[in-house]
């Protein structure tokens, strides 16, 4: 029988079906329990991310439908996702599929989370010419996790994956 791990390793993240949640860095940990049964740890990758039923559901049919008898879900919130943890795979297929690839994850120290209502201005080279010459158009795109860019010398839009 094929490991859990490996089973729910390989759904696929249903915003961005080129990549697994295991790219993405969503899955988190998988125990098969003394009875048999198989718990999964995922983290979204925003606390309202929309697609978490989904990948519950997808992860919960793929395990039972290679013959796992209970399947249980957790949901862990802490620590919080972040872009960091995107694959090398992972970043490689995105980039191989003409997305901006997130930079570093922003850092703080302690204290309060700075409260800001404009975008946070950040240098992205085109995926597809490599220009720095690109603009924002929206910071939010088909999903919550990316933005929406153009690119002013060879005026192709793009999205990238904001680092979160």
């Amino acid at each position: 029988m094929t490991s859990p791990r490996t089973i729910a390793a390989s759904v696929l993240d249903p915003e961005m079906p080129l990549l697994t949640l295991d790219d993405l860095g969503v899955l988190r940990d998988v125990e098969v329990t003394d009875d048999g049964g198989v718990v999964v740890t995922i983290t979204p990758t925003y606390s309202g991310c929309p697609a978490m039923a989904t990948m519950r559901d997808d992860i919960e049919h793929k395990l039972l439908d290679h013959g796992y008898s209970r399947v249980e879900i957790v949901t862990r919130l802490s620590p919080a996702w972040s872009s960091d943890w995107i694959s090398d795979e992972g970043r490689r297929k995105l980039s191989d599929t003409g997305y901006s690839l997130p930079g570093p994850a922003p850092t703080r120290s302690s204290g309060p989370v700075p409260l800001t209502l404009t975008a946070t201005p950040r240098v992205i080279d085109c995926p597809r010419c490599g220009s720095r010459n690109t603009h924002l158009k929206s910071e939010f795109g088909a999903t919550l996790c990316k933005a929406q860019y153009h690119c002013l010398d060879c005026l192709e839009p793009f999205d990238h994956v904001k680092e979160i």
